[in-house]
Formats: C-alpha cells, sequence, structure tokens
C-alpha cells in the first residue's frame, strides 16, 4: 500500500492529490510518502473519538522532507497521520508503519464491504 503525494509541474506537492495544484499546475508525478520519514510540526489527543475509531486517539501534522526526490519548486509537504502512541513531541521523527485496520469495519454508518481500513500510523524512530 502506498501513501500517494502528487506532485505538479510549478513545483508544488499536495497530499492528497487534487486533479489541480492550489496554483492551477497539472499533475505531473507521485511520492510514496511511506517510504519516507516524517517531523512532527505538532500533535494532539483526541479523547472523544467517531464510532470504530481507538480512544485516545493520538493524531499529528507531520512534515515529509522529500528533497531527494524534487529536483525543483517545494521540499516538503504535511499531512495529518494518526500516532501508534501519545508518546512524541514536537520536531521528533516518525515513520509509517502499515495498519491493517485503522478503524473497526462494523461500527460505523457505511457498509464495511464499502470501505478500505487500512492505512499507516505513524510511530517515533
Amino acid at each position: 500500500m502506498t501513501m500517494e503525494a502528487t506532485r505538479y509541474d510549478d513545483g508544488t506537492i499536495s497530499y492528497p492529490g487534487h486533479p489541480r495544484s492550489r496554483n492551477g499546475a497539472e499533475p505531473v508525478g507521485t511520492i510514496d510518502l511511506s517510504e519516507h520519514t516524517a517531523e512532527v510540526v505538532t500533535w494532539t489527543t483526541s479523547t472523544a473519538t467517531p464510532p470504530g475509531v481507538r480512544e485516545p486517539n493520538h493524531l499529528a501534522i507531520v512534515e515529509f522532507d522529500v528533497r531527494e526526490v524534487v529536483d525543483d519548486g517545494e521540499t516538503s509537504v504535511r499531512a495529518l497521520v494518526q500516532l501508534t502512541d501519545g508518546d512524541v513531541e514536537t520536531g521528533d521523527e516518525v515513520e509509517p508503519v502499515y495498519t491493517e485496520e485503522l478503524r473497526e469495519p462494523g461500527a460505523g454508518i457505511r457498509e464495511p464491504d464499502s470501505q478500505d481500513w487500512d492505512g499507516y500510523r505513524f510511530e517515533p524512530v
């Protein structure tokens, strides 16, 4: 499973990707963020979670440095991610860890077969 950010012909990067960049540029490729570490910009713990989401739910905004795969333009992209636990500080380096079930499939209002339940949580390096 990949965690794809989109690169645009104006040098910007977006996660998740969109048909056009914020400047109206066309997509030119993708970057698999699951292959990169990131730095915690800020984080919080939610104790009032939606149905099927673990409680407490540790969340962070992380910034990926993708300098080695981008020749020009922006060299970073941010994402809102789940953390494996609340043992992080601003500035910590984290890495993605594949998780088969980010939510309890039967707890929501949608049909479980209509949803993907896997993805990534992030843990300190």
